[in-house]
């Protein structure tokens, strides 16, 4: 009997034993593999963009002699040698006329300066192809080099002017603060209504066919494609209330209806987190609903909440296609100074300059993702952190 039941362990049970062990170790191999293979991805795709994104970070200046004269006011290429026409950035040169109005005590002097270059020269000295500087002017940039009139500085211009026709000059400024106006409006908006709409669903609503039909329609509306926001958007807030178009308002309001669902989902799952004998205690001591739900609840799902509210606006922020039907991709050089201007964002920036032709638009654009994804990390990371210590357990 005893030697059956030694039998029937080694031929049944082990080998069953042994047969899960390999399927284990199998699974334990995929899952490996899978997370190997995404980090791989991921490596590759920062060191893409950081390689492309760290030579827009700096600028090519040449030294030239600039001849102020009355015929600069008509024709800016007066006012340097006819050789560097081509060599020194177009942008600067057209600015000449108007600094020559604002002090006409310059007509007549002469002085050298250090000018951003050309954007055909500032790839050909950073060895990029395609950068259609003709030989003649590369010998002409070649020998400036040899004399120290060429230098390598930190580009400032990236992060103090606007969009540019012209990619030395191009720098993400108008749309930082575009940005920071429509986040604003989208904060402002979206989360008092989702925070309360939650508290009212989940501390106050009995439980009935038209709160399950609303739940229902708030789960649908998290799931649709953002474009649909856009057309939403411009139905109403552009043709039926007056919005101006391509204004930080009328994305700022576009985008607060499409992070609304996410919010309000997020402050529910905060909710229910908070332990029913909380509010059983509160009721105990005789406080009403709202005292319960306003001095008990909410502080206690309060962390919750700002997570999901941060990660439903750092979404926002990343968002282009509702922002493109609102108008929000138009050419801005310059700053807004209002919420009703018209402006552009950051990842609308980033498009357009994507489908510039001009090798020079192409490491701006991927530095203008390493900004977004800058801050975009930055705001994901304060979430996890207020998550982290805020964190209970009941």
């Amino acid at each position: 009997m005893h030697n059956k039941a030694d039998n029937f362990l080694h031929q049944g049970v082990h080998p069953r034993k042994r047969k899960r062990e390999r399927a284990d170790a199998r699974f334990h191999f995929y899952g490996l593999a899978a997370v190997s293979l995404a980090l791989g991805f991921l490596v590759i795709f920062f060191i893409d963009i950081i390689g492309q994104a760290l030579p827009a970070f700096h600028l090519t200046e040449v030294l030239v002699k600039v001849h102020y004269t009355e015929a600069v006011k008509s024709n800016y290429n007066k006012a340097i040698d006819h050789k560097l026409s081509r060599i020194v950035g177009r942008s600067w040169l057209r600015s000449l006329p108007m600094k020559i109005e604002a002090n006409p005590a310059l007509i007549g002097t002469e002085e050298e300066l250090w000018i951003a270059a050309d954007s055909r020269v500032d790839q050909y000295l950073k060895g990029h192809d395609g950068h259609g500087l003709k030989n003649k002017y590369r010998k002409i940039v070649d020998k400036m080099q040899q004399q120290g009139k060429v230098r390598d500085v930190f580009n400032w211009a990236f992060f103090q002017s606007g969009d540019s026709k012209l990619p030395e000059s191009a720098g993400i400024l108008a749309a930082a603060i575009g940005s920071l106006f429509t986040l604003l409006i989208t904060m402002l908006v979206a989360v008092p209504i989702g925070v309360m709409t939650a508290i009212y669903l989940e501390e106050f609503a009995t439980d009935n066919t038209f709160t399950r039909l609303v739940e229902v329609n708030i789960n649908n509306l998290a799931a649709i494609p953002s474009i649909l926001y856009g057309l939403l958007g411009l139905a109403i807030f552009i043709n039926f209330m007056g919005v101006p178009r391509s204004s930080a308002l009328a994305g700022g309001l576009t985008l607060a209806l499409m992070t609304l669902p996410l919010i309000i989902i997020a402050t529910r799952a905060a909710l229910r987190a908070v332990p029913e004998s909380i509010r059983e205690a509160a009721f105990g001591l005789g406080a009403s609903s709202l005292q319960v739900a306003w001095h008990h609840v909410l502080p206690l799902a309060m962390p919750g909440i700002l997570t999901g509210s941060i990660i439903g606006l750092a979404q926002a922020m990343g968002e282009t296609a509702p922002l493109i039907i609102v108008g929000m991709m138009a050419y801005i050089p310059d700053a807004p100074g209002s919420i009703l201007e018209a402006t552009t964002v950051l990842p609308a920036q980033i498009y357009t300059w994507s489908t510039e032709s001009m090798r020079g638009y192409s490491e701006r654009t991927a530095a203008g993702i390493m900004v977004l994804l800058t801050v975009l990390l930055s705001l994901n990371a304060l979430a996890v952190k207020l998550r982290n210590r805020s964190e209970k357990n009941w």
